[in-house]
């Protein structure tokens, strides 16, 4: 099946892009949310932490 599929990229100009495009999105969005879950201050996290046990 993977040499059916690289057979038909093959004949594609340009088609070497994708891959190192699709690691850049993936690679920025997740050091984005690294950043986004770390700048949490320990005080945030403590009252998340907490929701599933209140009762209100």
């Amino acid at each position: 099946m993977l040499k059916f599929v690289k057979h038909n990229l093959e004949g594609i100009n340009g088609v070497e892009i994708y891959p190192i495009i699709s690691l850049v999105i993936f690679f920025t969005i997740f050091v984005s949310y690294m950043i986004y879950a770390l700048s949490y201050s320990k005080e945030q996290v403590k009252i998340m932490s907490e929701l599933p046990f209140n009762e209100n």
